[in-house]
């Protein structure tokens, strides 16, 4: 088995050469741009397996890769970047990395939730610009927290959360339990939790899952964290719940467009705090992914 990683930037790279076993099948590592569509049957050519962090890899330029029939995806949204049904239909079959950076967001959540709680990036930009603001902020003990959605992320949330000495709500699409947390209807976890926080897969069913009408029905001054994914929430909704007050503060990781383009509404208003799609990005969670996709590769 040969394998190449098609698009690594220099700390992958190392952890590759730092991880890797003598005995694991070959691996050779692209460090320049990732290619174009049109250069992969080229690029790819002898290879059995590739791994991919963000490269577009399209069904016919795949096609064209006699040799091809693994892709190991650097994380979970494979579907994003090319049809995985259609390419297990063509002989490839695509392999992601679940829970790899569980802790990692859901440590990043509870930042976002607590800097929004207490509007810390709205003072650090004011102190920064000579001002020395004092804004009265939310006390979380004793506060609810909602989570919508509940997979290995939102029960390290919760988890957090619950020690913390908040109450945890949760809503799920099936059934689920958890030490310490009360799942309950959606619209009951709309109405009491002071602070909202998607959880939610990106399908066509929840797309725009947080959308004007639930928004509406939401507690007056909520929270809303997003860590998840951006189509999760009707943007145009959320800006318009943030001008009126129903969302007191949106702590938000995910755009629907990124990097966020300069002048968005977002970048505008003062009750939100912004992060750079960085929930997972920690040490710790690149060695587990790096790991856990070297892992999948000694079994082909």
């Amino acid at each position: 088995m040969r394998g190449l990683m098609i698009d690594a930037d220099a700390p992958t790279a190392s952890l590759l050469e730092r991880l890797r076993r003598p005995s694991d099948p070959v691996l050779d590592i692209n460090r320049a741009d990732p290619p174009a569509a049109a250069d992969l049957p080229r690029m790819l050519r002898g290879y059995d397996f590739v791994l991919d962090d963000h490269t577009e890899l399209p069904t016919d330029a795949l096609s064209a890769c006699p040799d091809l029939r693994h892709v190991i995806f650097l994380g979970t949204g494979a579907a994003s970047y090319m049809d995985v049904t259609a390419l297990a239909s063509r002989g490839i079959r695509v392999h992601t990395i679940k829970g790899y950076a569980d802790t990692a967001v859901a440590e990043h959540t509870i930042a976002l939730m607590w800097a929004a709680a207490r509007d810390l990036a709205r003072m650090d930009r004011s102190i920064r610009a000579g001002g020395w603001p004092g804004p009265t902020g939310i006390q979380l003990t004793g506060k609810t927290l909602g989570l919508i959605g509940f997979g290995g992320i939102a029960a390290e949330v919760a988890r957090i959360a619950c020690g913390s000495g908040m109450r945890v709500l949760a809503w799920n699409r099936t059934a689920r339990a958890a030490l310490g947390v009360t799942f309950v209807d959606l619209d009951l976890l709309l109405t009491e939790s002071h602070v909202l926080s998607l959880h939610l897969l990106l399908t066509e069913e929840t797309r725009g899952f947080l959308g004007a009408e639930r928004l509406h029905r939401v507690r007056e001054g909520v929270i809303l964290v997003n860590t998840a994914r951006a189509a999760l929430v009707d943007e145009a909704a959320m800006i318009a719940a943030l001008r009126d007050g129903r969302i007191a503060h949106a702590a938000l990781d995910v755009f629907t467009t990124e990097p966020l383009p300069a002048g968005h509404a977002f970048t505008r208003l003062d009750n939100v705090t912004l992060s750079a799609h960085s929930g997972f990005r920690t040490a710790e969670a690149s060695e587990a992914l790096i790991g856990r996709a070297l892992d999948i590769a000694r079994t082909l």
